[in-house]
């Protein structure tokens, strides 16, 4: 059974989601507030989370921003607006997928299904990838630089060890959006410049003289670290 948390003040829609997602083997649990959501966040285990933008308290990025400071669960935003800098803000402060309302629960279970997938593999010794300053720990989500665990969104992460893990390979945009939403990579390919751009700025990395990832102008990124 899937434990899936949503923090929306749609009574509704929460109730119609908990009906239907019985028949996927996922359990919903339910929130209006941010208030009951962070404390039942504290309280138990999720292995998601759905945040809907539009809440009493506080808008739903400025509570994606404290979820991601105590925890690394995937997050799923949910709004009705659907403009292109809300889908990118959603990414940039740590959500891994954005979902515009009104959608499809079954599209909604799929997507739920794909970053569970991701997130599932448990190892059984730490590894870590080496390159020069930078090390990555792809088990464990951790980034450490000179020493230092630097913080990145769980997009950072992937998107870092996707390109590590295939050194010298290049990816397009659409290719990268395929990699890391599973679903709708036709969405906003200018996301996919911001990102690289913040995760070049978290590594201290040169586009003018890269040590870690290249642009390939009109052509896509590569990794260029040397793994030892």
């Amino acid at each position: 059974m899937k434990n899936v948390l949503m923090i929306d003040d749609d009574r509704d829609l929460s109730a119609r989601l908990q009906q239907y997602f019985s028949q996927f083997d996922i359990k919903l649990q339910c929130a209006e507030t941010p208030s009951l959501g962070l404390s039942l966040l504290a309280k138990g285990h999720f292995d998601l989370l759905l945040l809907d933008v539009m809440l009493p308290e506080k808008d739903g990025f400025t509570l994606c921003k404290e979820i991601r400071q105590q925890h690394d669960l995937p997050i799923i935003m949910l709004t009705a607006r659907g403009e292109l800098t809300d889908k990118v803000l959603g990414l940039e402060i740590g959500a891994d997928d954005y979902l515009p309302k009104p959608f499809e629960p079954r599209e909604l279970v799929a997507r739920i299904d794909v970053l569970l997938r991701r997130n599932r593999a448990a190892p059984t010794q730490e590894e870590c990838w080496r390159f020069d300053e930078l090390c990555l720990y792809p088990q464990q989500h951790k980034v450490e630089l000179n020493g230092e665990e630097i913080s990145l969104t769980g997009m950072e992460f992937r998107c870092l060890r996707l390109l590590a893990e295939h050194p010298g390979q290049v990816f397009n945009r659409d290719e990268l959006l395929n990699e890391l939403r599973g679903i709708d990579a036709d969405v906003y390919s200018r996301s996919i410049d911001i990102l690289l751009s913040r995760l070049r700025q978290k590594l201290g990395d040169d586009a003018n003289a890269p040590k870690y990832i290249k642009t390939l102008r009109n052509v896509g990124y590569c990794f260029v670290g040397k793994r030892q």
